[in-house]
């Protein structure tokens, strides 16, 4: 009776932990007891956010050449939803897009208004993964060349692009600003890679956009695409931390040249080198002729700044170093030439003119000042660009940026201070501010903005 008690404890026990092991096993879910294959990754990816800016700005009373009657805000309200979005609809084929739509408001514009509402197309296009490392995309694409921070001799799309900057910061107008539309074939094997670009000719050009006359859904076609263009650039590599490129833009018959080279010295610095050539005339020359082409100044305004009218081969050049700090700082100095730029004696014509001349003279002497900006280039011939970035400054998830840039040949320039904080995974507050500096006859000391300073919040989905 003993072993049989036993046994019958024992053939219990056994039962009892063969029950509680079913029982464990019906805890774990059913996915988990058998390989299943992985999620796929949703077919729709992206950066979504919204954002309120609340911009003041400060003028100058007075200028060494007086603006010519206009409206100009003094504080600007701006609610806006951008998108940056990848939709893919096959093994092969992605769609992409990039939007950004604008609820603005000003005290220099008219409630309700087509101007309090906007729609920036800056990109939808398809690309094709074709096999073998080539690439076929078609639509507007937003194409930047390049390697320096300040000025990009070879970004030959950034002309026209930007619409209403939110800042002067350099690196951001080359991420808010249109796209071309254009059909793009890239290449990229081992050691070397080429693109080849053609836009083709939809719009007729049109004159330099104010600020209270922007369309409110129109693509703008008229300042990306108003002429064909074509773009080849191609990159060899020819070490682990050199691979140069080259590049050759054609626009309305016009050549220009371009070559571009990064390289590391050491563990903290690295050096690079921007250049771009080719026939053309003079700043001054061709924002006039722009300007009465488009009916916006007066056959007369040819002669408004003494010009030879003629085309030679002129250089840009940018050349600088980034330096990197273990807590994560950066600093970035370069040097810009622009030859097409105002020459010393280009700006003492303008200054005198603008001083001795009336409204209609100092209209075309503005004219040539904002075509320089519409175009993305600088005004002065040569200048120096200092920028720094502090990631985690101070405290967590405080960022801080800001950059000086200056005419070396008068000394006067911009400087901006730029700072965001992280509140959350998805808030994060920031804000600006622009300071011109210098006298009143010099570059930047003659602008009409005194001072400007923005502030934003936003909230990232």
């Amino acid at each position: 009776m003993r072993r049989i008690a036993a046994l019958a404890l024992v053939l219990l026990s056994a039962t009892a932990a063969k029950a509680d092991e079913d029982s464990d096993l019906d805890r774990i879910p059913p996915a988990a007891d058998m390989e299943a294959p992985a999620p796929e990754p949703s077919p729709l990816t992206g950066t979504f956010y919204i954002q309120d800016d609340l911009a003041s700005y400060s003028v100058r009373s007075a200028l060494a050449v007086p603006l010519p009657p206009s409206s100009s805000p003094s504080w600007e309200e701006r609610l806006f939803l951008d998108a940056r979005a990848q939709w893919r609809m096959s093994n092969a084929l992605t769609l992409h897009y990039g939007g950004r739509l604008n609820l603005r408001a000003e005290d220099d514009l008219p409630f309700p208004s087509h101007e309090n509402i906007r729609h920036d197309l800056r990109e939808a296009y398809l690309e094709w993964d074709a096999g073998g490392g080539i690439f076929l995309e078609a639509g507007r694409i937003n194409v930047k060349s390049g390697v320096a921070l300040g000025f990009n001799p070879t970004d030959y799309f950034k002309t026209r692009a930007v619409v209403e900057p939110l800042s002067a910061d350099p690196s951001v107008l080359r991420e808010d600003r249109l796209g071309t539309l254009m059909v793009l074939a890239q290449g990229v094997w081992n050691g070397f890679s080429l693109s080849v670009a053609l836009a083709p000719k939809i719009a007729r050009d049109s004159a330099i956009y104010a600020n209270d006359d922007l369309p409110s859904f129109d693509p703008m076609f008229d300042r990306t695409n108003a002429r064909t263009r074509f773009l080849a650039k191609a990159s060899l590599r020819l070490a682990d931390d050199l691979a140069p490129e080259f590049l050759f833009y054609s626009e309305g018959g016009e050549s220009q040249f371009g070559f571009d080279l990064t390289r590391a010295f050491g563990k903290s610095v690295v050096g690079y080198i921007e250049w771009g050539g080719g026939e053309r005339r003079s700043l001054a020359t061709d924002a006039l002729a722009n300007g009465i082409a488009t009916g916006t100044l007066p056959p007369a305004a040819s002669t408004i700044l003494p010009q030879d009218g003629r085309r030679h081969f002129e250089n840009d050049l940018a050349i600088g170093a980034s330096y990197a700090t273990e807590p994560e700082i950066s600093f970035n100095l370069e040097f810009h030439f622009h030859q097409a730029g105002f020459t010393a004696a280009d700006w003492r014509n303008w200054f005198a003119t603008g001083a001795a001349g009336d409204d209609a003279a100092r209209s075309a002497l503005w004219y040539v000042r904002g075509y320089a900006s519409d175009q993305q280039e600088p005004v002065a011939r040569s200048e120096i660009f200092l920028r720094a970035d502090w990631e985690d400054a101070f405290v967590h998830d405080l960022s801080l940026n800001g950059f000086v840039l200056a005419d070396a040949r008068d000394g006067s320039g911009l400087a901006q201070l730029n700072a965001d904080y992280l509140l959350s995974r998805t808030w994060q507050i920031g804000g600006l501010i622009d300071l011109p500096f210098g006298g009143r006859r010099t570059d930047y000391g003659s602008i009409p903005e005194a001072a400007n300073a923005l502030i934003r919040v936003s909230h990232y989905f």
